[in-house]
């Protein structure tokens, strides 16, 4: 497998809070932590779709790139408990 770039599935506006990868002034809270393939030729950049199948359109990249993190899991720790359990099924395999 290529390149992994982590990217943000989000959710309503909440109260404003420090979060690595979201623009400032548009606090959103994170509903899920999905996995995507890079683009081809691009590794910062994301694919198409996550590798459970979503459109990674609406999504925000993370600042988190697992590459960069040898041992540690793909996803930031912080998102544990939100991590797409069908994106992290296919890293494991």
């Amino acid at each position: 497998m290529g390149e992994i770039v982590v990217v943000y599935e989000l959710d309503k506006p909440m109260a404003r809070r420090s979060s690595p990868g979201i623009p400032a002034g548009e606090e959103w809270s994170v509903r899920k932590v999905h996995a995507a393939p890079s683009a081809p030729g691009a590794p910062s950049s994301t694919g198409p779709r996550t590798l459970c199948g979503k459109d990674t359109f609406a999504m925000e990249t993370a600042c988190w790139k697992p590459s960069e993190h040898p041992g540690a899991p793909w996803h930031p720790a912080e998102y544990a408990s939100v991590v797409c359990s069908d994106c992290d099924a296919v890293i494991e395999t």
